[in-house]
């Protein structure tokens, strides 16, 4: 075989290979006819390549089965890496340990004080996930890279907060780098409502739909956008950033420096409000779950939420000609009273012509759909073919 004809087959098989390692990262785990079909490559080529990674210890195989018949499971190996999700909201940080077959290892929340400092947060994310390394028996240099989800737009390009004033403390900061230096490992910060759509794009209700809108609502209300089976972010990061837009032209200043932004009027303090006077110091929580239980005050303030939120999304959903609007979040938790206003509100406002009506469906992941949706992030971004090679 001359040299430049060698040289063609191993570019080959190095590139078949990354088609099966990025089709495993980014499913969590295939047969072997189930690569066969997301890679187009043929049973023979699986089979060999899956042999030759499974000895050098990149992934496993196991035997399972599908529809009734034995067949063989491959997935990331543990000893591939471990990968962390962190999402930051206003009450809270969650980090999530996991190895590249997207397997839980290993789940913390910590309670935050108000407006909490970038720093503080960073410095605490990090003592974090040190404990939860040493209680699962691993070690820093296993880690091969975090995804932090926090509630504002991220520019793609500087990975800077593009608004200000969405979170004190945190503006102008080289968030990334701050944590990667703490932990010793990549970082990549992005927007929770992404992370959001892209769990459901991944393992959810829109999963195989190429155009689709995923809303949170939560303390604030936000969208991330699927166009062409890829996540949309904007040339600055703020696309699906529903919570700051105007619906109130005389309404209250948002903490963006705007009037009667979005958030200003479904966010928590703005659902809690009316409710004082007569149900004491409720918290956001009690209030979805009590409209969950029936309680018609609190059914009455999240349907107000809903349909607010559903006019604008409404307004998104037009613009973009998405097929399926999918809904999560704290918020849609209180069921149908909230489900059934967005619904409703996003059917009467957004016109889809004589043929079609538009598709709205609840998520069908857990709650912490953002923390999903930063492991597959972490896990699809890194290159963990290269790492393990690194470090074998």
């Amino acid at each position: 075989m001359s040299r430049s004809a060698a040289g063609s087959q191993s570019a080959l098989r190095e590139a078949n290979t990354a088609k099966i390692v990025d089709a495993v990262k980014r499913f969590g785990g295939l047969t072997q006819v189930e690569l066969a079909e997301a890679t187009a490559l043929s049973a023979a080529t699986i089979s060999a390549i899956v042999k030759e990674l499974s000895q050098t210890g990149l992934i496993e195989t196991r035997p399972t089965s599908r529809s009734g018949r034995r067949a063989v499971l491959v997935t990331m190996a543990r000893r591939s890496g471990l990968v962390i999700a962190a999402h930051v909201t206003a009450r809270a940080i969650r980090v999530r340990i996991a190895d590249t077959g997207q397997e839980i290892l290993e789940e913390r929340r910590l309670p935050l004080p108000p407006d909490h400092p970038m720093d503080t947060v960073l410095d605490r994310t990090a003592v974090l996930i040190f404990e939860m390394l040493q209680m699962i028996g691993s070690e820093p240099d296993e880690l091969l890279g975090v995804c932090l989800a926090i509630p504002a737009p991220i520019d793609p390009v500087t990975g800077m907060i593009t608004f200000s004033g969405l979170m004190p403390g945190w503006d102008d900061a080289a968030i990334a780098p701050t944590l990667a230096q703490r932990l010793g490992c990549p970082v990549i910060v992005e927007n929770d409502a992404n992370m959001a759509a892209l769990a459901e794009a991944t393992l959810g209700a829109s999963r195989g739909v190429p155009d689709s809108i995923t809303v949170v609502a939560s303390d604030g209300a936000g969208a991330g956008i699927v166009i062409d089976s890829r996540l949309h972010r904007g040339a600055d990061g703020t696309a699906g950033e529903i919570g700051h837009i105007q619906v109130d032209p005389q309404g209250q200043i948002c903490r963006c420096g705007l009037r009667g932004c979005l958030d200003t009027v479904v966010g928590a303090n703005a659902l809690l409000a009316p409710l004082r006077s007569h149900y004491g110091n409720l918290t956001f929580r009690d209030v979805v779950s009590q409209a969950a239980a029936g309680d018609q005050g609190c059914r009455r303030v999240v349907a107000d939420a809903g349909s607010t939120i559903g006019r604008v999304v409404a307004g998104l959903a037009q613009g973009l000609g998405t097929g399926l609007i999918v809904v999560g979040g704290e918020l849609a938790q209180a069921g149908d009273a909230f489900f059934d206003a967005f619904s409703t509100a996003v059917r009467e406002h957004v016109n889809t012509g004589r043929h079609r009506e538009m598709a709205i469906a609840q998520s069908t992941l857990p709650p912490d759909s953002v923390l999903a949706g930063a492991l597959v992030e972490i896990i699809q971004t890194t290159d963990v073919l290269q790492r393990f090679e690194e470090r074998s």
